[in-house]
């Protein structure tokens, strides 16, 4: 086919393609099913509209491993005796508190031992029923608490005010059930998921320090 004979063929192609062209945009009005796509708009603070649109939700359901398990059921018994026994650490602190003020200025043994013997008559009738319903795991996140409420351990607190004899028993009872009267509150270290869980207690029922 000569050169003229080419150039015809091509114009007639380009032809049939542009009528095919122009015939489709006719019965789509000039408009194709993809023309058109609706998105949401965004008005940024400093004034600029952008496309946003929303994603489907997606639920990624897994099962729990081991350790996992033994986490959450140590950190949920942990929570449960925090809540149960931080009120009765609170009225420890208050308690002695008020203690330390009755004593202030009292240097007579004799009157010191009367006052301490009537505060510990009233707490005996207040919490000796609730206190020996504690299991004694509970029975060691309270002498935590103490300690975190007070700032001295169970046997300091005991040895303050009954003696270094009385403090003695009851360390010797303690460690046959497997506690301390000594042990330590460390909020930043082993107690530190313990700290979490008395401030959401604060926050939740209002609780103040001191």
């Amino acid at each position: 086919m000569n050169k003229p004979g080419r150039h015809i063929v091509f114009w007639l192609v380009l032809g049939c393609f542009l009528a095919s062209v122009q015939q489709v945009c006719s019965q789509t009005n000039g408009r194709g099913p993809y023309d058109t796509v609706k998105v949401y708009a965004l008005v940024t603070p400093t004034g600029d509209t952008i496309p946003f649109d929303y994603l489907p939700t997606v639920e990624v359901i897994g099962k729990l491993t081991r350790q996992w398990k033994n986490y959450w059921a140590n950190w949920t018994r942990l929570r449960n005796a925090v809540y149960v026994t931080y009120p009765y650490a609170k009225a420890a602190g208050r308690i002695m508190n008020e203690i330390n003020l009755r004593l202030t200025n009292v240097s007579d043994k004799k009157q010191r031992r009367l006052i301490i013997r009537s505060k510990e008559k009233e707490l005996k009738k207040q919490f000796t029923d609730k206190l020996t319903q504690l299991s004694v795991y509970q029975g060691k996140v309270l002498m935590k608490l103490i300690n975190r409420e007070t700032g001295n351990n169970c046997y300091e607190i005991i040895e303050e005010y009954k003696g270094f004899i009385t403090a003695a028993f009851w360390q010797t009872v303690a460690v046959v059930f497997g506690s301390n009267l000594k042990q330590p509150y460390d909020a930043k270290g082993n107690d530190a998921e313990m700290e979490r869980i008395v401030k959401d207690v604060e926050r939740m029922y209002g609780y103040s320090r001191g």
